[in-house]
């Protein structure tokens, strides 16, 4: 499962506190990306790793570990990227 994959990648390479991936490809059934085969969906991401960094570094630093997957298996992913002490939850 493409969840799986995102979270097993996103753990091993930024130590998240919290992580939460959300599947919203459902919602976007017959839409011009959902045809291509990826998905569309949004984390959220606290990480000490993000200490120090800009919001475009975050990003970065998500799109690095996941890698391959963004080419094929993600169509769209909305991140929440935030440091432990930006986190209010």
């Amino acid at each position: 499962m493409i969840t799986t994959e995102i979270k097993n990648l996103l753990t091993t390479e930024l130590a998240p506190e919290k992580l939460e991936i959300i599947d919203n490809s459902a919602a976007h059934a017959g839409h011009r990306g959902a045809q291509s085969g990826g998905g569309h969906y949004f984390v959220t991401i606290v990480s000490g790793a993000f200490e120090g960094k800009s919001l475009v570094q975050r990003h970065q630093m998500i799109y690095k570990a996941l890698g391959d997957m963004m080419k094929q298996q993600i169509h769209a992913l909305g991140i929440n990227a935030l440091t432990p002490s930006e986190d209010n939850t």
